[in-house]
């Protein structure tokens, strides 16, 4: 038993923080994202056995991408959008005192563009984006995921980039408040 448990801790566990940025990607609400992290967890551990093969990060956001969807099923009729603020508070770089102020202003509008052009995307972009780009994962990994083939990755990964820049060509066309 403590061999299993740290087995699971060394393949799995060292995945958390990732686990936990996707699910705040899925559920922007932080106390959303915990649950949906901490019960992804537990089905990982009860799961451990029937991992196979080296990528257990991809193993692990499988089983966030399921809870997520769980959980969505289960509370359709409890639907809720965060507010505006929430969403920018979310991704907001804090500031240091050794940063530049200008650079620092403009790279908190970037990150505040990004992450409404981001959340303004259908969910299944938004997913697949978060995977590809913010969590590094490859083709293949996504696929296993999400659930789709590889060349359906490849053509939505492709449709989602491109909804991306249009996303935010019309946020930076806009005046600022």
């Amino acid at each position: 038993m403590q061999d299993r448990r740290q087995r699971f801790e060394a393949e799995v566990l060292v995945h958390l923080d990732a686990a936990y940025r996707f699910a705040r990607w899925l559920a922007p609400a932080p106390g959303d994202a915990d649950d949906l992290v901490q019960e992804a967890a537990l089905r990982a551990y009860r799961a451990f056995d029937d991992l196979r093969g080296p990528n257990a990060k991809a193993w692990l956001l499988t089983i966030v991408k399921n809870c997520h969807t769980s959980g969505q099923r289960a509370r359709r009729d409890r639907y809720s959008v965060p507010l505006p603020q929430e969403l920018e508070a979310m991704h907001e770089p804090a500031l240091t005192a050794k940063d530049d102020p200008v650079e620092a202003t403009l790279a908190a509008d970037r990150a505040r563009l990004l992450s409404q052009a981001l959340a303004a995307l259908p969910e299944d972009q938004r997913t697949i984006l978060v995977l590809r780009e913010i969590e590094d994962l490859d083709y293949r990994a996504i696929a296993q995921v999400i659930g789709i083939p590889l060349g359906t990755v490849m053509s939505r990964l492709a449709r989602a980039r491109a909804a991306l820049r249009e996303h935010w060509s019309r946020l930076e066309a806009m005046p600022c408040p």
